[in-house]
């Protein structure tokens, strides 16, 4: 390993803008439904979709933790789709996200979402793997079905040391 370390940051909608949407109910678009016995926060995200017969999934994902400090050797992205992560418990998760140049992730940030914080991915975002630490934890994720190779991987020849 080089020595290169991220340092994980907290997760805000402007620092994560470049990458996609944080989901969060605080200073979002809400209304109350069902005869005022629920309010509706609405629209939280853009889902988006491309290649061939694209359809929206929702799926569930139950990962084991990581612990810190974390090699990262590898990231994703998805050129057909956004990926969005929403938490059903209130374990301690990371978000990893890099900018793309020259079809190659590059100023990786690696970002640590509060209780009751969600990410959508935007298409094509370089982006680590569900990244749950300290204990396991489940997430309802939207991402793309459909037709057409949804998935590239790159890896690292130095890993990147995550670390708070």
């Amino acid at each position: 390993m080089n020595g290169r370390t991220l340092r994980i940051e907290p997760l805000t909608a402007e620092a994560f803008a470049p990458f996609g949407q944080v989901i969060q109910t605080e200073g979002s678009n809400h209304f109350t439904i069902n005869r005022g016995m629920t309010e509706r926060y609405h629209d939280l995200a853009t889902i988006q979709l491309g290649g061939t017969d694209p359809r929206p999934i929702i799926s569930l994902f139950a990962g084991q933790p990581y612990a810190l400090p974390l090699s990262l050797d590898m990231v994703e992205r998805h050129p057909l789709g956004s990926q969005a992560f929403y938490p059903t418990s209130a374990a301690s998760w990371l978000v990893i996200v890099a900018e793309n140049e020259d079809e190659k992730p590059v100023r990786i940030r690696a970002f640590r979402p509060a209780p009751g914080q969600g990410v959508n991915i935007a298409i094509n975002t370089w982006h680590g793997v569900l990244c749950p630490i300290e204990k396991p934890a489940s997430f309802i994720v939207i991402d793309r079905g459909g037709l057409d190779r949804n998935l590239e991987e790159h890896f690292f020849d130095d890993p990147w040391l995550v670390d708070a």
